[in-house]
């Protein structure tokens, strides 16, 4: 604990499970519902980095709107 900094929290098994939920339904918003899921991800992956999951839960977000703007551009494309 004395690498830490003083603003760091440590990760918690609940960090990591948010931001494995928030790839999980990144992944789903790809083929149902693209803007339920991808607003779930996106919070999901904010969430597990806020509690200290930093880099994978801001990874986790970006996933999510990443999907959410992939899906509009295929439905667009093949519209």
């Amino acid at each position: 604990m004395a690498n830490m900094h003083a603003g760091t929290r440590p990760r918690t098994n609940a960090a990591r499970i948010c931001t494995i939920l928030g790839f999980v339904f990144a992944g789903i918003a790809l083929f149902l519902f693209p803007l339920l899921f991808g607003l779930v991800a996106v919070g999901l992956g904010v969430a597990g980095a806020v509690q200290g999951d930093k880099p994978l839960g801001w990874y986790a977000a970006g996933a999510g709107v990443a999907a959410i703007l992939l899906n509009m551009i295929l439905a667009a494309a093949l519209m």
